[in-house]
């Protein structure tokens, strides 16, 4: 069976499919039995076979043709991973029309942005909540006429003119196949390699989100070429958990997907994603480097929680890990009792470990979206995970590098991925063209210009090198980040705030410098990891806000920084971004009160801007600062919080050059 997928899948190459519904009909041929989807529900799987899921996707689109969809419409989809939404985009691009999926923890006022700036005629929303957010904003949307919906539940009684359920117009769909069918062969015909395939919003770190058009040649060719890269196949299963509206979502659980024509599965809900990963076992894997982080952080807790021979045991056997287990994993020589020691190793700690987990089948791991700690990359590596990193951005279909098999380092991200050509300016900066490069910023032809050239060269806005030798890239920061103090040293935040966040108490850091004379940070506890410890030693707290501001925490955290400050030290290039003085923020930084995007990425400049009190205090010298913050509750209302924060001094290296002038 797995020698007909491997052949199936390699043959033909692009030969008349040009366009995801090609894809997917050739997978309900070649594939008709095998699972193409799961979800589960109610705690049962769910499964489709590929001709079940062609059968589903084409109901939907003769469906939407009796709604009277468009070729050039755009339809946004709404709502969590599931396989029904899936469906929707591929139904979406067989009658003609631009899916545009939408995070679905958006604000109203950021989905009326999105579906007025695209001009969404359609909405298909997975719930009542996100029907409701719609309606709430459609005076601003002049363009849309019809809402499908998936979950009926609550809207019974809402007004169904222009309100239609997912399931009845598939049955109408069916109903009107022999009225409809001829159009909607003839809309997938003309589908070409050029036809927009979808179009994806920025994360709008800057400014606005930007809506990035793609095109079937810039989806398929990236896929096509990336499966090749890490030779995937047709038996893979991966886990779709991630943000439909991102980029890496799309290309993992349609292009790849589509392309190998392997099994997505979707989990029940957010809370039951650990449980559902460790049940499916993918052996395909991607996270950003958050989701990597929260799995350490529920690691360290448990040992903390466990006996003392346990945590001898663990410790002894993750020293040897991080001493032989990347250097296992790439194939090189190590030592017949190294390797005994280390079967022994995977035999009580990291088997049981991966399988926790949920990663005991990874076969190939990725991370991206941000860069990861080198500690973080190295314990996962250690246990024989596969794991690698990516460099890529919406505007390049992701994939811009990536690291081969054998060459895996935590300090760069690879070589070009295959039809890359990357150029570093004199500038510092990174430039890429390739088949995946965007076709255009939608009604905005300045950034359009401002970000690739008449040769099809795009500016990343990140800053990076080659290595000599090697010929890996190794990224420094966003070239918006990347500044100079007030001596001259360089200044790259992202190297001390990756490193600040192995620790599990730590979820996330701020480092401002720029221009200064010192770096100082913010820094965001990790509740859960900080919570669990407040626990343990019967210290009793009602809010995150007392929690993060306890003296022991404070203590805990110093003692990270000032670890964290002798490795810095180390580095002759950035050592002068050791953090002089922190505070522990009274509140988490949160997308809903702007301070992040809805990828989890910081918003520098809006911190900066808000807290700009806070950055002050750090660098007068205030041994305390207090200080008001609006925030915004869950139920969309606002309020404030007050606080009166400790300021501390940290203990400061050295550096090489300062050694060397002392001697």
């Amino acid at each position: 069976m797995r020698e007909e997928l491997e052949l199936a899948q390699s043959s033909q190459a692009t030969d008349g499919l040009m366009s995801i519904p090609a894809l997917m009909r050739r997978n309900a041929e070649r594939f008709a039995g095998k699972a193409a989807y799961r979800e589960k529900e109610f705690g049962i799987w769910q499964c489709w076979t590929w001709s079940e899921a062609r059968e589903e996707i084409e109901t939907l689109a003769l469906g939407l043709l009796t709604l009277g969809i468009k070729e050039g419409d755009f339809v946004a989809i709404i709502g969590r991973n599931r396989p029904y939404l899936y469906w929707s985009m591929v139904a979406a691009q067989m009658v003609g029309a631009v899916p545009v999926p939408v995070y679905k923890d958006s604000a109203a006022e950021e989905m009326a942005y999105v579906l007025a700036h695209c001009g969404a005629r359609f909405v298909i929303a997975e719930d009542q909540e996100q029907v409701d957010k719609v309606i709430d904003v459609q005076d601003q949307l002049p363009n849309f006429e019809h809402m499908v919906y998936l979950d009926p539940r609550g809207l019974r009684k809402y007004d169904h003119t222009a309100l239609h359920q997912f399931q009845k117009l598939q049955t109408e769909g069916r109903a009107q196949r022999l009225a409809h069918e001829a159009e909607l062969e003839a809309r997938t015909g003309r589908l070409t390699y050029d036809s927009t395939c979808v179009m994806l919003y920025t994360s709008g770190t800057t400014g606005k989100p930007k809506g990035v058009v793609l095109s079937n040649r810039n989806v398929i060719q990236t896929s096509k070429n990336s499966v090749d890269f890490d030779s995937l196949r047709a038996d893979e299963n991966i886990l779709a958990y991630l943000p439909m509206a991102w980029v890496g979502d799309f290309i993992f659980s349609v292009g790849q997907a589509m392309w190998c024509g392997f099994c997505v599965n979707c989990p029940e809900s957010e809370d039951t994603m650990v449980t559902d990963l460790r049940e499916i076992g993918p052996t395909y894997f991607f996270a950003p480097p958050a989701v990597f982080e929260s799995q350490l952080t529920n690691v360290m807790i448990r040992m903390e929680d466990a006996g003392r021979f346990k945590q001898w045991l663990f410790r002894k056997y993750m020293a040897h890990a991080k001493k032989v287990g990347g250097k296992i994993l790439d194939g090189h020589s190590v030592g017949p009792l190294d390797r005994l020691n280390y079967a022994l190793g995977n035999l009580f700690i990291y088997g049981p470990l991966k399988d926790t987990l949920g990663l005991g089948r990874v076969r190939v791991g990725y991370t991206a979206g941000e860069a990861i700690g080198p500690e973080l990359f190295e314990f996962y590596r250690s246990l024989g995970i596969n794991l690698k990193q990516l460099y890529g951005q919406t505007e390049a279909t992701v994939f811009i590098t990536l690291q081969p098999n054998g060459e895996v380092r935590a300090d760069t991200v690879g070589v070009p991925a295959p039809e890359v050509e990357i150029k570093i300016e004199d500038s510092g900066e990174i430039f890429y063209r390739s088949p995946g490069v965007f076709v255009e910023y939608l009604n905005n032809p300045e950034s359009t210009a401002s970000t690739k050239d008449a040769e099809n060269w795009v500016a990343t806005g990140d800053a990076g090198f080659f290595e000599e030798g090697s010929g890996h890239l190794r990224i420094i920061d966003r070239i918006k980040d990347v500044g100079k103090l007030a001596d001259g040293r360089m200044f790259a935040p992202k190297f001390v705030e990756n490193k600040l966040k192995f620790y599990p108490d730590i979820l996330e850091a701020v480092v401002f410098g720029n221009g200064r004379d010192r770096c100082v940070a913010f820094i965001n506890i990790d509740l859960k990891a900080v919570g669990n410890w407040a626990e343990r030693n019967n210290i009793a707290y009602a809010s995150y806000q007392e929690l993060a501001g306890h003296p022991r925490v404070l203590e805990t955290i110093q003692g990270h920084v000032e670890e964290v400050n002798r490795s810095v030290a180390e580095d002759p290039m950035l050592s002068g971004c050791q953090i002089h003085r922190f505070l522990v923020l009274h509140k988490e930084l949160d997308a809903d009160d702007g301070e992040m995007t809805r990828t989890k990425k910081v918003r520098r400049v809006v911190v900066a801007d808000k807290f700009k009190d806070l950055v002050d205090a750090l660098y007068d010298g205030s041994k305390t600062v207090s200080t008001t913050t609006e925030v915004t509750y869950e139920d969309g209302r606002k309020g404030s919080i007050s606080a009166t924060l400790e300021l501390r001094d940290v203990a400061v290296l050295p550096t090489l050059s300062q050694q060397v002038a002392a001697e």
